[in-house]
């Protein structure tokens, strides 16, 4: 049995025992030997599968595990600026050889997530446990990329953009971004959604698993099937919209409800205005 086997079978084990029979020196170890596989970027709790994406719940195991072991204490941080967290959860250490840029203001990286080379974080903004942020991303100012989210090679996350984390349960589709996407300014992707390569998601578009998305392109209503998340299609480029409420008040009132459209597909003119900006870098 692999080493990756052994200790998935160990934290389903530890995992399935009430809190006072669990050996937390046992627990302890197997949540650190998980950590530092997440850091590294060869563990994950989904990773692409034959085309597809597979969930490994018990990555998510292993890290509700390290929060119901963890005692709640003082940290240090800067010898300055302290904060109370769970002892299982430390600050993520990066260091020069990592080639990660963290411009000062209040950015953080919880340890248990892993950072791409020439992943560039502005400030402030936050990297969650268990997530996964591939090779020279931008995370703008005030993004968040939630716990066990997936994130690409060459994304762009806008200022202010919202990347939910899923831990629970721990079998369902956390958020996955695949390479290349661009969400603009203000945008929330959230539990059940899955965005396809080169997508673009312009500002303030809100998506969820029960959100339907509208593909004018396509004449089709994208919606999630049974336990697949919402998929948004490769190059699709999708705005915020709206369609009229059929009830009679809503029609006497003109009012209307939120909903996202499909109104393209990437061309020339897209690639050069989401474009990432080398000189950055």
């Amino acid at each position: 049995m692999s080493a990756e086997n052994e200790l998935q079978k160990t934290i389903d084990r530890l995992y399935e025992m009430p809190a006072d029979r669990i050996d937390r020196e046992e627990a302890s170890s197997a949540w650190n030997a998980l950590r530092r596989e997440l850091n590294k970027g060869t563990v994950r709790a989904a990773e692409p599968s034959g085309g597809e994406w597979r969930v490994n719940p018990w990555v998510k195991k292993g890290i509700l595990l390290a929060f119901r072991i963890g005692r709640a204490e003082r940290w240090p941080d800067s010898g300055s600026f302290p904060f109370f967290d769970k002892a299982t959860m430390a600050v993520k250490q990066i260091g020069e050889q990592d080639g990660i840029r963290i411009v000062p203001g209040g950015s953080a990286v919880r340890d248990g997530a892993y950072l791409g080379t020439g992943v560039v974080m502005m400030p402030p903004s936050y990297v969650n446990i268990g997530a996964y942020v591939g090779t020279d991303t931008m995370i703008d100012s005030h993004a968040l990329v939630g716990s066990c989210a997936q994130i690409g090679s060459r994304v762009h996350l806008s200022a202010a953009a919202q990347i939910g984390g899923v831990l629970e349960p721990v079998g369902s589709f956390p958020v996955i971004i695949e390479d290349g996407v661009f969400i603009g300014g203000n945008c929330g992707i959230y539990e059940g959604t899955h965005i396809r390569p080169g997508a673009v998601i312009a500002s303030g578009v809100i998506l969820t698993g029960s959100t339907p998305v509208y593909d004018l392109v396509r004449e089709t209503i994208l919606r999630r099937d049974g336990g697949r998340p919402l998929t948004i299609p490769e190059g699709a480029v999708v705005i915020a919209g709206s369609r009229p409420i059929g009830h009679p008040f809503a029609t006497r009132h003109g009012l209307a409800a939120y909903t996202p459209v499909i109104v393209k597909y990437r061309d020339e003119r897209t690639d050069a205005a989401t474009a990432l900006e080398e000189s950055l870098r």
